[in-house]
């Protein structure tokens, strides 16, 4: 499991998704490695942490939260991850104020494992218009519409997939919309991550996961040299002091109060 959290100043943001799983040690099963990912004021994103954990267990992420909160963090105001429970609980247990993001990459996934292949294409088409719709009514209704399109083809399991956590897959919309592309999913992570996974699995197994965690600390921070900086990471100060956002725009009663 990995994370991108939005700190200090520009604390406001903040994502999780799955993580690195390497074969090192002397165990047959794969090591998981915690990654937290954070976005500075200036736009630039920094690895803060990589930790090795007991698979991604709500111990090993609490300790991490835990960790990053007594170095400065403040509590995030949200937090985009998949469907893990361990980032999930640790979340939680360490920062219950924060909002969760469900990413929509992986959610899309799910749905498909439940709609034959042959029907792929046309799921796909609908499935990715909703994240990308212009208001969370929008999304809503687009979702409806895939659902209806699911039963009539006899795909009752892919439409309850799409509806499971809806909130949580729809609370970018309450952040400004210029912070959108960072939100709906976690290719923060995932994206290096690609690399990485190429590396390791040339390396087959390592005899410690110490090594282990060297090697892609290492490659994550080239890797950190490419990161996209955040759009418009002036908001996040905003977000950071309570501004609130409804379809990506400031609501009106604080548009009305900084007028008075």
């Amino acid at each position: 499991m990995g994370g991108r959290l939005f700190q200090r100043n520009s604390l406001g943001d903040a994502s999780a998704s799955p993580g690195v799983y390497v074969k090192a040690g002397l165990d047959k099963d794969k090591a998981a490695l915690l990654v937290v990912i954070a976005g500075l004021a200036d736009g630039r994103k920094e690895l803060v942490a990589l930790v090795a954990g007991h698979r991604e267990s709500e111990a090993a992420w609490s300790a991490v939260l835990r960790d990053l909160k007594r170095r400065g963090l403040r509590c995030p105001r949200l937090v985009i991850g998949d469907g893990h429970l361990g980032i999930w609980a640790g979340l939680r247990n360490v920062s219950p104020e924060a909002r969760e993001q469900r990413c929509w990459n992986h959610r899309i996934l799910n749905v498909l494992d439940k709609v034959p292949k042959k029907r792929h294409p046309q799921a796909r088409l609908q499935l990715k218009q909703i994240p990308y719709a212009d208001t969370e009514r929008e999304a809503l209704e687009l979702r409806q519409r895939f659902q209806a399109w699911c039963r009539t083809h006899g795909l009752d399991e892919a439409a309850n997939v799409i509806e499971r956590d809806w909130d949580r897959m729809v609370a970018f919309y309450s952040f400004p919309r210029e912070h959108w592309t960072h939100l709906r999913t976690t290719n923060v992570i995932e994206s290096p991550f690609a690399a990485l996974r190429l590396r390791t699995n040339a390396a087959k197994r390592f005899k410690k996961v110490e090594n282990a965690t060297a090697v892609i600390f290492k490659m994550l921070r080239v890797a950190e040299t490419r990161f996209r900086r955040l759009n418009a990471p002036e908001l996040l100060r905003e977000i950071a002091l309570g501004a609130e956002f409804k379809d990506g725009l400031r609501a009106q009663h604080d548009t009305q109060e900084a007028a008075a």
